[in-house]
């Protein structure tokens, strides 16, 4: 069971046309992406990096979420279940796939995600 890769990592942007300003004019990211005011996610040089509403960033996070994507996430789900690692949230998202929210030994949130196939 290997990590199929880094699919995303998004930080929390409370004001995302701001933000979006930011990334987009001043640091010259194309979006990719763009969920209105919730999610906007840009091709950072093959790697994707997003900007997350109020709504969309997970509650009690600091800082950068990494989301690693998985084809087994069922299976992952029990790993942690077995090692007595709680799932903070989880979330159906629809066509795009699921994800699960879990916080590492340090502190540090991060999130598995599976695409729908």
């Amino acid at each position: 069971m290997t990590i199929k890769k880094l699919q995303n990592v998004y930080v929390k942007a409370t004001d995302i046309r701001a933000s979006r300003h930011f990334y987009e004019a001043v640091l010259g990211l194309v979006p990719k992406f763009a969920d209105g005011e919730r999610w906007v996610q840009y091709d950072a040089g093959g790697a994707n990096f997003a900007l997350a509403s109020d709504g969309e960033y997970p509650e009690g996070a600091a800082g950068a979420v990494a989301v690693f994507e998985v084809t087994d996430l069922d299976t992952r789900i029990e790993r942690l279940a077995d090692a007595g690692i709680a799932i903070a949230a989880s979330a159906d998202m629809g066509s795009h796939g699921r994800t699960v929210t879990l916080v590492d030994p340090a502190g540090q949130y991060l999130q598995l995600f599976q695409r729908n196939a």
